[in-house]
């Protein structure tokens, strides 16, 4: 399922990138809010839910290759996040759920797409 379809299904909004999100795909989720544990442990195709809201949370989702970033809870993104995640064709999406919450829909929308 692509992160765009997902987004869609959940009621999630696409905050950069939408060209990237109709297009990469999610194959797992990581939940994870410190950024050195991540970037050693993300991995690619995972959707990575994290609270962190600054400019390295657009560099760690390169470098694992994430499909997206989902920031929880409704919290407002950075907007200078959501401009350099755009540039590196990072998508970012934000979701009003607790990590917990949108992990499980994450699961059962994989196992109803499958």
């Amino acid at each position: 399922m692509t992160v765009l379809e997902y987004a869609k299904a959940a009621g999630h909004r696409v905050l950069s990138s939408p060209e990237a999100a109709a297009r990469r795909e999610i194959t797992g989720c990581y939940i994870c809010d410190l950024l050195s544990w991540a970037m050693g442990r993300c991995r690619s195709g995972d959707m990575w839910i994290t609270v962190q809201n600054n400019l390295n949370v657009a560099a760690v989702a390169a470098l694992t290759d994430a499909a997206c970033v989902l920031i929880p809870e409704g919290i407002e993104a950075d907007p200078a996040l959501v401009e350099k995640a755009g540039a590196q064709e990072v998508v970012i999406l934000s979701g009003q759920g607790t990590s917990y919450e949108i992990a499980c829909n994450l699961k059962d929308a994989m196992a109803q797409w499958n």
